[in-house]
């Protein structure tokens, strides 16, 4: 492969291990490997399509959506994650932000730059199976789409969409120009429709009944 070849961010802790890793892949893959914090305030530098690697063992939820949100705002980014654990991680994985591709802890090295040759190219990298079960996914959330949910009224399924965006109290109130105590009114009624108690476990339902939600959009109130 050419030396030309942009770079592999991955996205992970740099211990002696990670660095033995982004040396491999640089040998095999004639490309940079750079390691990047999970919680990287900057951006990748590298001009063009660039492939960002997430290690999934160290990052949280809250990192995930901001890598989700940093490749929403550039095109040219495209994700992918290792280090999971089987498809049904996968899946969860996939319904709430867009990978290209996957590679699960028990893939070989031979076959993880198998891989990552085809997402250098801009291909996905991902099983026949995992790609049924998501099809399957993605069938039952266009069924949920054409039910009511849970009896939810249109409002509280924008609210709840927004929180499933990551979205808080205050920004929910900015986009909707309502108040934060309405906001609050709002998810204390969608909380006790879904039998939830708590945001993480709205925002798990959200993606189970309604997948993935798309980006937090800032939008500006029209002047008169």
């Amino acid at each position: 492969m050419s030396s030309h070849e942009p770079p592999i961010h991955l996205v992970t802790e740099s211990t002696p291990q990670s660095q033995l890793f982004a040396d491999y892949l640089h040998r095999q893959l004639g490309c940079a490997a750079i390691l990047l914090s999970p919680r990287l305030n900057g951006r990748p530098r590298s001009e063009g399509r660039r492939l960002v690697l997430l290690d999934i063992d160290h990052l949280d939820e809250a990192d995930l959506h901001a890598w989700q949100l940093r490749a929403a705002e550039q095109p040219e980014m495209y994700l992918a994650a290792f280090n999971l654990n089987d498809e049904t991680q996968a899946v969860e994985l996939l319904s709430a932000i867009h990978l290209q591709g996957v590679f699960y802890r028990t893939d070989s090295l031979d076959l993880i730059c198998k891989g990552l040759k085809l997402l250098l190219q801009g291909k996905p990298w991902m099983s026949r199976s995992l790609m049924a079960r998501l099809l399957e996914y993605y069938r039952q959330r266009q069924i949920n789409l054409y039910r009511p949910s849970c009896g939810l009224t249109r409002r509280e399924l924008e609210i709840i969409g927004m929180l499933g965006s990551g979205a808080s109290n205050l920004e929910i109130s900015e986009q909707l120009f309502v108040s934060e105590h309405t906001v609050k009114s709002h998810l204390y009624n969608i909380f006790r429709k879904i039998d939830v108690h708590s945001r993480g476990q709205a925002i798990n339902w959200t993606r189970r009944h309604l997948g993935a939600p798309p980006p937090l959009q800032k939008h500006k109130r029209c002047q008169d």
